[in-house]
């Protein structure tokens, strides 16, 4: 009865989290557009199946993905083995974004809108092999107390010259792979071992060390697939092709019920699929390598199990609820008479998404542990949603005005190395996690669909080029303005006007 009771309190909880992005959407449907959704019983059918959902997923990654993460991080910092805590850095790393779906989504969508000259497959084995190693560089650079401003900052400044010479059409689409190579799963439990394996070794900050790998995991996916881009392109100057907008603005046909049982089926699966490799990594360097026995076994399989459902009732209530909000109020916004409406609702939208983030909610209540005074958990999740409306609103300003997204990278991401000198820089590290924490599976999903929606309804020519790269500034500006939050913190308590 107690495990039932805190369950009830965790989905009252979440219900109300969800009330934000509820009254935006109202709000635009009934004052803006002036009409009911369509399917409106669906719609909040979804939005119960998303509640749900995230209570369980939550539950299910304090059962099992965050004592996994701390219990191999103490086997490997107590035994010593560092070739093996590499090695599983990368396997855990490449299993994580190999199977991710958002990743095997925009995979397949560069497929086909190159023509299939951008192999969807090796796309993905790119993105899982940067993970992979980028992982292992990570913990290295961990152990070895290298501060991680300089890695971080060093591969911006790399990604700011390949900006500029990778194919418009590329760019968007690498940095927005980027973000979703980073998913609700793999962030804790990537957080959850830098955090472990901090807290295992002596003289080791855990909050300025334990940090940053989440950020390196999101920075060389837009390395390599831009680079990718480039070679693509100097090869076959015609691969990428322009995106049919007619193709994309084609109306979904209503699915029958059989239909949608087969498609909750099929998800099932998928998602089975996607966590089916972190699974046999863990298990093979638990089993194999540590040779341990699991530890309350029968609490971490029950922690999966939820972690599971949870995952599918969030991806079939994105379906059945979010996904059709977003596109329906991106094509209607995107009407002559409702652009004064636009960059407020796209700023609300970004900021209640990020809210009810998941993955954000797990890891920044981990976090505040470290530093209850700086990273109260509201706070930090209000920065972030802030940081994602802000990086929307800039978005969408892009599109209306036709600025080059390359430019608008370009200076963003200078911004950032700016911001990263001066900021603390026991928070350099947290704050770039955020960027990739944030934009994760409720975020990416509703601003990949407003990007598309904005596109076609702003009449352009070519979607590829103009629908992506919403994520990827929604991204980089939680990490703004999370720098500025740690600057000012910082600059306050130095001048002692705070305890």
């Amino acid at each position: 009865m107690d495990q039932l009771r805190h369950f009830l309190v965790d989905l009252t909880g979440t219900f109300r989290n969800l009330l934000p992005i509820i009254l935006v959407a109202a709000l635009f449907q009934w004052v803006v557009l002036r009409e009911m959704p369509a399917e409106a019983g669906m719609v909040l059918a979804g939005l119960v199946l998303v509640a749900l959902g995230i209570t369980l997923f939550l539950r299910g990654l304090e059962l099992s993905v965050f004592p996994l993460g701390r219990n191999l991080s103490d086997a490997f910092a107590r035994e010593g083995k560092l070739g093996w805590l590499l090695a599983f850095g990368f396997c855990l790393g490449f299993a994580a974004v190999i199977a991710e779906p958002s990743l095997i989504a925009v995979a397949a969508k560069a497929e086909v809108v190159s023509e299939g000259r951008i192999q969807a497959w090796l796309l993905r084995v790119l993105a899982a092999a940067s993970v992979g190693a980028v992982l292992a560089l990570g913990i290295l650079r961990a152990l070895l107390n290298h501060p991680v401003l300089w890695y971080l900052v060093g591969g911006y400044l790399i990604l700011v010259l390949v900006t500029y010479l990778t194919p418009p059409e590329i760019t968007g689409l690498a940095f927005d792979a980027g973000a979703v190579s980073a998913n609700m799963v793999t962030v804790p439990l990537i957080a959850a071992l830098g955090m472990g394996l901090m807290a295992a070794v002596r003289g080791h900050n855990v909050l300025a060390a334990g940090f940053g790998l989440v950020a390196l995991a999101v920075m060389a996916p837009r390395l390599t697939l831009q680079l990718y881009g480039i070679v693509v392109y100097a090869v076959d100057p015609g691969a990428v092709s322009g995106y049919e907008a007619h193709a994309a603005a084609a109306p979904h046909p209503a699915e029958a019920p059989a239909d949608r049982g087969r498609d909750v089926v099929r998800a099932m699966l998928g998602l089975m699929a996607s966590l089916l490799p972190i699974i046999a990594v863990i298990l093979v360097f638990q089993v194999l390598v540590i040779r341990q026995a699991f530890m309350h076994a029968r609490r971490v399989v029950s922690g999966v199990v939820m972690l599971l459902l949870g995952l599918l009732f969030f991806a079939q209530g994105l379906q059945w609820g979010l996904f059709p909000i977003g596109e329906q109020l991106a094509l209607g916004l995107g009407r002559p008479d409702a652009l004064p409406y636009l960059y407020l609702f796209v700023f609300l939208l970004g900021f209640a998404a990020t809210w009810v983030e998941p993955a954000l909610m797990a890891v920044v209540r981990h976090a505040s542990q470290l530093d209850p005074a700086r990273l109260r958990p509201a706070l930090v999740r209000g920065l972030a949603a802030l940081g994602v409306g802000a990086g929307l609103l800039l978005g969408a300003l892009r599109l209306v005005q036709g600025w080059a997204l390359e430019h608008v990278l370009a200076v963003t991401l200078l911004l950032l190395v700016l911001l990263a000198f001066l900021a603390p820089r026991d928070l350099v590290g947290f704050a770039f996690d955020l960027g990739g924490i944030a934009t994760s599976d409720v975020t990416v999903p509703v601003i990949t669909a407003l990007g598309v929606g904005l596109a076609l309804a702003l009449g352009s020519e070519d979607v590829m080029l103009d629908g992506f790269g919403l994520v990827a500034l929604a991204s980089l500006y939680v990490i703004v303005g999370v720098l500025l939050y740690a600057i000012v913190m910082n600059r306050v308590r130095r001048h002692g006007e705070l305890p």
